[in-house]
Parts: structure tokens; C-alpha cells; sequence
């Protein structure tokens, strides 16, 4: 089955594809299409609903489209929506590893540390209809990164029951963990 994934970024269809080994993921730059729709929802939802509509309107074929970000209760959810345009330098948006050291310097010494990874994932069939789900990953923030692995905030989110942090887990239990692989097995199950 071939669906369009709504994103440019390669670590989430990397863990898409892993996911839903039984879908083959195209990307807009596939077909040379520049994609970055203004995400302009008020909730990880509304967000993936508008990038999967805009893809809609480009490809006219079926979409997968998500949102998601890291939800820490000490920041009072931020950076929620805006964790992957969270922080900027020089008018720049901060890479990963700086968007990790600029929320450890914001939670400080905080003693709650309790966080979330999010995702919303949305399948569009056609323009007025579609399926979406929601789930999340409970963790709480490390006083400093670990691990190589994963991307994004992984290296600064601790996972008590795994006793690690999510950059620190194997691929093959992170695709079994992680928000993103919870939302996509709800959702492959609606569809496939």
C-alpha cells in the first residue's frame, strides 16, 4: 500500500516505515515537492490535520500526517506545539542539540520533572474525511543529555520503567514504546 507521510523529517519516516512495514511511505521531496505548510492549530491534532490537508491538495492521494512534541508540566507543557521551533538564535531556529540545552537551562533544578512526548497522527482518505489519534510517551527530564541514539529530545527524556533515556533505547523498543509507535498502531489498525 503507498501513502503519503506529510514530513520532511527523516527520523520520523525512518521510524514510520519500521512501524508499518506493510505501507510504503512516499515524502514530498520524493516528487520534488517543497512542502512546510504554516502550522497554525491551537493542538497536536489541528496541526496534523493541516499538514495532511495540505499534502491532500498537492498529491490527491491518501495521507498519514503527524504532529508532535514534548510536553514538560514544570514548563507548564511548553514547548507542546512549537517543540520543533522551540528557541532560536540570531533569528535561527536552534538544532536539536541546543533546543535540549536551552530546556535544561529553563526546568533549572526543578523538582518536578515530569514530561511527555506527544504525537497526533491523522490519515486523511480524502478531503472530508479522515481518522486521528492521539498518544503519548511518559518520561520526566534528565539534569543532562544521554545517550546517542533516536533524535530530538530523546537524549534528555528518562524512561523509569526502561531505567534509560529514550536516545539510550534500541530502535527495535523505541519502535514498540515510543508515542509515535502507539499512535501508529491505533491507526493502522483503522486503516489497513
Amino acid at each position: 500500500m503507498n501513502i503519503w507521510f506529510a514530513s520532511g523529517n527523516k527520523g520520523k519516516r525512518k521510524e514510520l516505515a519500521a512501524i508499518l512495514p506493510q505501507v510504503k511511505l512516499r515524502i514530498p521531496a520524493d516528487a520534488g515537492i517543497d512542502f512546510d505548510p504554516d502550522e497554525t492549530g491551537t493542538d497536536f491534532i489541528e496541526n496534523a490535520l493541516i499538514k495532511a490537508r495540505a499534502l491532500y491538495k498537492l498529491v490527491k492521494q491518501p495521507v498519514i500526517a503527524d504532529d508532535s512534541g514534548l510536553c514538560v508540566d514544570a514548563l507548564g507543557g511548553r514547548p507542546g506545539i512549537y517543540s520543533a521551533r522551540y528557541g532560536s538564535k540570531d533569528g535561527s531556529r536552534l538544532d536539536g542539540a541546543e533546543r535540549n540545552m536551552l530546556l535544561l537551562k529553563e526546568i533549572g533544578d526543578a523538582s518536578c520533572r515530569s514530561a511527555r512526548f506527544v504525537c497526533a497522527m491523522a490519515f486523511l482518505f480524502n478531503e472530508n474525511r479522515f481518522f486521528a489519534v492521539q498518544e503519548t510517551l511518559e518520561g520526566e527530564i534528565l539534569y543532562e543529555p544521554r545517550g546517542a541514539g533516536g533524535f530530538g529530545y530523546d537524549p534528555i527524556v528518562y524512561l523509569p520503567e526502561q531505567k534509560c533515556s529514550v536516545a539510550e533505547l534500541s530502535e527495535e523498543l523505541k519502535n514498540k514504546l515510543s508515542h509515535r509507535a502507539k499512535a501508529a498502531r491505533l491507526l493502522a489498525r483503522a486503516i489497513l
